[in-house]
């Protein structure tokens, strides 16, 4: 396990300190385990207490530590930490016992006690505690502990093998800040053979788009991307290598090489249908309004009939504005009202009617638990199916609910163990989490509220801008009525590719027209092949 060897080194020395009891002769330690002993010697602070039952008890649990026996050490130490007399011996006691629980999986649990240390300023183990919390903070992926604990380390105190980590976790906190140099600085500290080395690099490019310098960018992801060219095409961190890339080109205005750079992205990648939808905002700023088109007739699949994208119908019925297709017009626009008008009033409904965070909570709850049934069971959510899919898969709720998992993985642990269970510690250990389950639910239910009451309020500028598209359409077929009784034509508009479907036959495509029926091995190879109706 790791770092054991020296942690339960550390403990034989503080036995040592607390025996009453003589011990049995101890073979001599060889050089190497000598070495390290005095390594550690100086973190061990001799206990204070003059108790000969409590220095008994005290031996005790450490041997049961030294044995391996943590759940055993661990009741007892934290029978020992509560107890007034040892008040002087609390930040050891505490520390140890955060070990044990460390061993135990029960990193929750762990990290309070290692906080506690932190808050006494000891001068011996406020620094070990640190660095222990950090590592079981990263463990559970709690931002809150991770923000406390790198809000005080030093990281060049900080042991090699955690400084790659503590490096990444500071990065995070400076991008969220706003801090783009420093934390590009933190970021740079991470070196190929890292774990965090990928997501450092990503974070990086990430920084530098947001200072406007693409081209920085550009080259930090595909540096990463040359990192992962060896892995599968599916493999998720080569392929947000590719969707950074895309992304940062299309920031910087190249929006060929942005389109070329998102059709690198496989389809059958979770962030496929992302990047599609991106790709066609490229399309549409360079004017490939026929490639735009092809790509809407994917986007706007049953296939993705629960992700929300409002946004993606009014461009498209844009596009057929510009080429005077004003029956394809019509239909996605009365798609439109018919989806997101029934949305935005139960979003509406739903944020008047409920103000506890737990309520909106629930919503997410049921959703998780609904996500993989049969969509006739949808109506038990009070809010829109797609709704509550996009809220789970934002960043935070997307964190908050696998940290949530966590908690529930270190609950059953502790409920399946009757022997920890009914112990002081067990009950301790239950509350905790528990108390941390609820704030972490509230959490997510205020944020969800947030996200919703923005959804209401963008669905109602949506709308706005549904009708003033929809005059526009009325206004240019009066114009194309009035030229054609003045006899008057309109010029032709353009349409990016005057492809016919004789180009992609002699091409080596076997082609079908759409006759309404949407087949999964289809998606993404939609061609559209119309021309412009204006006059």
């Amino acid at each position: 396990m790791k770092n054991l060897s020296k942690i339960l080194i550390f403990l034989c020395l503080f036995v040592t300190t607390v025996q009453s009891a003589p011990l049995k002769k101890q073979k001599k330690p060889t050089k190497k385990t000598a070495t390290k002993s005095a390594q550690v010697t100086a973190r061990v602070t001799k206990p204070s207490v003059e108790n000969s039952a409590l220095k008994r008890q005290l031996y005790q649990a450490l041997q049961l530590s030294q044995s391996g026996e943590y759940q055993q050490a661990a009741v007892q130490l934290f029978s020992l930490a509560r107890r007034s007399e040892l008040q002087n011996d609390r930040a050891q006691i505490k520390y140890i016992l955060g070990l044990m629980l460390s061993e135990m999986k029960l990193y929750q649990v762990a990290a309070f006690q290692f906080v506690d240390v932190i808050r006494t300023n000891n001068q011996k183990y406020t620094k070990l505690a640190i660095e222990k919390l950090a590592s079981v903070a990263d463990d559970l992926g709690d931002d809150t502990l991770i923000n406390y604990a790198m809000s005080r380390v030093n990281v060049t105190e900080v042991p090699e093998m955690n400084r790659d980590m503590i490096q990444y976790r500071i990065g995070e906190i400076k991008m969220r800040a706003k801090r783009f140099d420093e934390a590009i600085r933190s970021f740079s500290q991470i070196g190929l053979g890292s774990r965090y080395y990928s997501q450092a690099l990503h974070q990086k490019g990430l920084a530098y788009l947001e200072m406007g310098q693409p081209d920085s960018a550009i080259s930090v992801f595909r540096t990463m991307f040359s990192a992962r060219r060896k892995a599968p095409v599916t493999d998720t961190n080569r392929v947000a290598s590719q969707l950074a890339l895309a992304r940062a080109l299309y920031q910087k205005n190249d929006w060929e090489a942005a389109v070329t750079a998102y059709s690198e992205i496989p389809r059958d990648h979770f962030l496929w249908h992302e990047a599609l939808y991106e790709q066609t905002w490229a399309m549409l700023r360079s004017a490939r309004f026929r490639s735009a088109l092809s790509n809407f007739q994917s986007l706007q699949s049953p296939f993705y009939a629960d992700d929300y994208n409002p946004e993606s119908l009014i461009l498209r019925s844009i596009v057929y504005l510009y080429i005077c297709k004003y029956d394809e017009m019509e239909k996605v626009l009365s798609l439109y009202e018919k989806t997101y008008g029934p949305a935005r009033s139960q979003i509406a409904v739903f944020t008047n009617n409920y103000a506890n965070p737990l309520t909106y909570y629930a919503e997410i709850e049921k959703w998780q638990s609904l996500k993989k049934s049969p969509e006739e069971n949808r109506p038990a959510l009070k809010i829109p199916y797609m709704v509550a899919n996009e809220i789970s898969h934002s960043g935070f709720v997307r964190r908050s609910l696998q940290y949530l998992k966590r908690l529930e993985v270190e609950k059953r642990v502790i409920e399946s163990n009757q022997s920890l269970r009914s112990t002081g510690l067990g009950k301790y250990a239950i509350k905790v989490i528990n108390n941390r389950s609820k704030n972490t639910k509230i959490s997510i239910g205020e944020n969800a509220k947030v996200q919703m009451i923005n959804m209401k309020n963008e669905l109602k500028d949506y709308t706005e801008q549904v009708s003033f598209v929809r005059y526009e359409m009325i206004s240019a077929q009066k114009e194309v009525v009035k030229k054609r009784i003045v006899g008057t034509n309109l010029p032709e508009a353009q349409i990016d590719d005057n492809r016919s479907r004789s180009f992609y036959i002699q091409n080596g495509y076997q082609y079908y027209p759409f006759e309404d029926e949407y087949w999964l091995d289809e998606i993404g190879n939609y061609h559209f092949l119309g021309k412009s109706s204006c006059e």
